[in-house]
């Protein structure tokens, strides 16, 4: 799994590479303990892509950190490895969506109780101004992806999404969802493996076809400008709520690799709220409400 996560990486960064056209990510390499990699790659400035964070990383500890066992307090204490792709996108243009994406899988030694293995992720994406032919590729890639391994598979995991992507500071979503999985081991081994391996698969073709679509879309000052306030969102929920984040700093990861998934360049506004009736009041009022997108555009699921 990790030479399929380091090859994902590479295809992941070229793809991003060719509709950019200009920009390239900076490709790093640093050795960690116990034979573990981290493999940073950082886009910054580019044309379509203002930032973009693509990170492979391979951790071997001595002990679980705590974000990894709040909700498996039996594993406490053991020794792990962990490998996973973590990446963001921050497009420069206001009508093409943020994404993001993380395909990770753990196994722990049985140095203090039984050993565990699992596997987790999922994709996401965070549009500024919402299109409704986005938002039904976006989940029917997703749907279709989770196909093969049960009707139940899609259903689960776009709810599990939409729970964990929610501000509770804000009540609201951080996006319009996607699937998200965590602590997958039903079914064996090979099973979950295929699973991981098949979203993974589709997340470039779930979003290159919305980056193309969007990226070259004339905008205004004011349209760059909510961009950058509803990025805010984004930087809240990274570091006041997410796991993965925590996981990170408790493990002693790179803190400028965990930190590149931020945008560049954010605003934040006291009290402000758009206009009725404009687009920019149209996302929270109808793109941020967690909707069945499949179901109530006759796509199926």
């Amino acid at each position: 799994f990790r030479a399929f996560l380091l090859d994902l990486q590479d295809r992941i960064c070229t793809a991003v590479e060719e509709v950019d056209g200009a920009g390239r990510f900076l490709r790093e390499e640093i050795p960690r303990p116990g034979g573990g990699l981290s493999r940073p790659r950082v886009l910054d400035g580019g044309v379509v892509v203002e930032r973009g964070a693509v990170q492979f990383s391979h951790t071997v500890g001595k002990a679980l950190p705590p974000a990894a066992t709040t909700r498996r307090p039996e594993l406490a204490g053991q020794g792990f490895e962990a490998a996973s792709v973590s990446l963001i996108l921050h497009p420069r243009n206001p009508f093409a969506p943020t994404t993001h994406a993380n395909f990770r899988a753990f196994a722990t030694d049985g140095s203090n109780g039984p050993a565990a293995w699992w596997f987790g992720g999922g994709f996401d994406l965070t549009p500024v101004y919402g299109f409704v032919e986005d938002a039904v590729h976006w989940h029917q890639v997703a749907a279709d992806a989770c196909g093969p391994f049960g009707e139940d598979v899609y259903p689960r995991m776009k709810a599990a999404c939409d729970e964990y992507f929610w501000l509770p500071h804000r009540k609201e979503p951080r996006g319009i969802g996607g699937i998200f999985f965590d602590d997958l081991s039903e079914g064996g081994f090979a099973r979950c493996e295929g699973l991981a391996r098949a979203l993974a698969d589709a997340f470039l073709p779930a979003y290159m076809p919305i980056l193309e679509r969007r990226k070259d879309t004339p905008f205004t000052a004011e349209q760059r400008d909510f961009q950058l306030y509803r990025r805010g969102r984004y930087v809240e929920f990274n570091l006041a709520w997410d796991r993965g984040t925590r996981f990170g700093l408790q493990a002693g990861a790179r803190t400028e690799s965990l930190l590149a998934s931020l945008p560049p360049v954010v605003h934040w506004r006291y009290d402000w709220s758009a206009e009725p009736g404009t687009p920019e009041a149209e996302l929270v009022n109808y793109y941020l409400q967690g909707r069945d997108w499949l179901g109530e555009h006759g796509q199926s699921s």
